[in-house]
């Protein structure tokens, strides 16, 4: 058997901080252990685990590697909508005319991840 995904792996500079945004994302639970001040705290999620580790450096260049979100029981602009009441920031909008196209986004740390749309939306337009 090939090797399995365990984590996606996020340096940041306040683990619980970060990794308590992202339990609100995904609708996820952050490890019974993770307190503030931690060096590390892991988000459980039925799509991914995320694992934030504190590194001293602060983020500097866009991610090469970030998250695509795709929204489950609301549309693209409404998961946006509330990713930034949780504290998220648009950084592009690639939205077209006929409704395709994605959201990119930061959340409070910097790092960079996309909104796409819902799989109800994708179907409505023949692209599922």
């Amino acid at each position: 058997m090939a090797s399995l995904v365990r984590h996606v792996t996020i340096d940041c500079a306040d683990p619980f901080a970060l990794a308590s945004f992202w339990a609100q994302v995904l609708d996820g639970t952050l490890a019974e252990d993770d307190n503030p001040g931690d060096p590390e705290a892991v988000v459980n999620s039925a799509g991914a685990s995320l694992l934030f580790i504190k590194v001293p450096d602060g983020k500097s260049v866009k991610n090469r590697t970030h998250l695509d979100l795709q929204p489950q029981d609301r549309s693209r602009d409404a998961e946006a909508e509330r990713l930034v009441a949780l504290g998220a920031t648009v950084l592009a909008d690639h939205r077209r005319p006929d409704g395709t196209g994605w959201i990119t986004m930061a959340d409070p740390e910097g790092n960079e991840f996309c909104v796409e749309r819902s799989r109800a939306e994708r179907i409505a337009t023949g692209s599922a």
